[in-house]
């Protein structure tokens, strides 16, 4: 088993706090987040930004494992997590998240290529513990 830690801390109420998030890898270290970096567009990350970051990279990490069952290697592997927030029943919910990704695989056929970037959305560990979401992919294979 595997395990990960990342830290919160806040400060204040809801609009005017601020809050640092840091990593245990030291990647993010008190990286600041609040409610302007959240819902205004402010300097600083956000919860569903770090989200995206982290499905965009399992995603991408799955799809290449996934990848040797086909016998193929890609030179490259691109991919964009979008993840939609919105209110809903006087809160907020992530709804949909939605993976945009082009690759470069020599020697993939088409339809390999779509059924392991399908099996990859649906059995990465983030897409499985975001299960609740809608989760769409578009996928290119590129020369």
């Amino acid at each position: 088993m595997i395990n990960k830690t990342a830290t919160a801390h806040w400060s204040g109420g809801l609009k005017e706090g601020r809050g640092r998030i840091s990593t245990q890898s030291g990647t993010l270290e008190a990286q600041p987040y609040g409610f302007n970096t959240r819902f205004e567009d402010k300097p600083g990350t956000n919860p569903e930004e770090l989200i995206g970051a982290a499905h965009a990279g399992c995603f991408s990490m799955a799809f290449s494992m996934i990848l040797g069952n086909y016998d193929a290697v890609a030179d490259e592997i691109d991919t964009k997590a979008t993840v939609n927030l919105e209110e809903q029943g006087g809160g907020f919910a992530i709804t949909k998240i939605h993976l945009d990704m082009t690759a470069k695989i020599p020697g993939i056929s088409e339809e390999d290529f779509r059924e392991a970037a399908t099996k990859a959305k649906d059995n990465c560990p983030v897409s499985k513990v975001l299960a609740g979401a809608d989760i769409t992919l578009d996928a290119k294979l590129v020369d």
